[in-house]
């Protein structure tokens, strides 16, 4: 009867340790796994981390020499005339030609930069009236001055509204008379006249302000504009007119070589951590041994006399010297 027992006892127990033993091995196995995926997931986590921190890097050094190498493509800016009426005599009303300054300067920098050439060109919206076609050719004149008022450019340009012979005008009017009627066009002509094709400015006295005056007491403007665009060459013509493929450059070099520097960093501070204890003890107990030493020479008297000779021997040495 014990015996029936006992091989019961054992028949019903070895099933259970099996189970335990490969539940136990099942639950290692899961600990390893979970504690693989969550390395893994930390070391996938810092290299995104340390490459979104290079590009975010590499990007703004870009954007801070694009911002600061480019200068403004194109400026734009009102003129406003202005006559002077002091006259001495009562049968004249306008005693100068239509004048303009014009401020070269925003936010108290300059607009045009240093070395970079421009063209300079004025919009005149002039209604084609009788009175402009019986002017004629009419002269331009422009002056650059520099702070100190003092002028360092200037130049002269013609211009003339647009020949229509009377037939033409006729029938454009009858055509657009609509449009003329109900206020959607008007019969005026936009003239632009290049007063600069290819003007730098002065680095030693750079222009604060420009005077345009027009030639002419008679002539009817509606409305003009001064423009400046810039003529872009080298480095900064592919920048301005290649946007996306300098900016895929610029960014990628500096991410190519910002990688390079902070793994060389990278492999300087392990090769640090891998020195093996023993080198690091004999360094530092043979730095420390090399100290006592000279603290003792010191400190005994044939120590000293020998420093006393070595100092007086490099003190003779420098007396022959010189």
């Amino acid at each position: 009867m014990d015996q029936q027992t006992h091989l019961h006892a054992g028949g019903y127990g070895q099933p259970s340790v099996i189970i335990n033993r490969n539940l136990q091995i099942l639950k290692d196995t899961f600990g390893t796994m979970v504690s693989r995926a969550r390395q893994r997931f930390i070391q996938g986590f810092l290299v995104f981390s340390f490459v979104l921190l290079v590009l975010w890097i590499a990007t703004f050094l870009y954007g801070s020499f694009y911002y600061s190498y480019m200068p403004k493509a194109s400026f734009s800016t009102p003129v406003n005339y202005y006559y002077r009426t002091d006259c001495e005599s009562p049968t004249s009303f306008l005693c100068s030609y239509p004048l303009a300054n014009i401020s070269l300067m925003r936010n108290k920098k300059h607009v045009l930069t240093l070395g970079q050439p421009y063209r300079i060109s004025l919009h005149l919206e002039m209604p084609d009236s009788p009175v402009n076609r019986e002017i004629g050719m009419f002269m331009i004149r422009t002056t650059c001055f520099s702070r100190e008022s003092r002028p360092v450019a200037n130049s002269a340009r013609s211009s003339i509204l647009r020949y229509h012979s009377e037939l033409l005008r006729t029938l454009g009017t009858l055509l657009f008379l609509p449009a003329y009627l109900s206020g959607a066009a008007e019969q005026k002509q936009v003239l632009e006249v290049e007063l600069f094709s290819d003007y730098t400015d002065d680095p030693y006295s750079p222009s604060d302000t420009a005077i345009i005056e027009i030639l002419s007491s008679k002539v009817q403007i509606y409305s003009s504009h001064l423009y400046i665009h810039a003529h872009f060459t080298g480095l900064r013509y592919l920048l301005f007119n290649f946007p996306a493929f300098s900016a895929m450059v610029g960014i990628s070099s500096n991410f190519v070589f910002l990688s390079i520097l902070f793994l060389l960093g990278y492999v300087r501070q392990i090769l640090r951590f891998n020195r093996k204890p023993e080198q690091i003890r004999a360094h530092v107990l043979r730095s420390e041994r090399e100290q006592n030493q000279q603290d003792n020479e010191r400190n005994t008297p044939e120590g000293s006399t020998r420093i006393r000779s070595t100092n007086l021997r490099q003190r003779q040495n420098h007396g022959h010297q010189t």
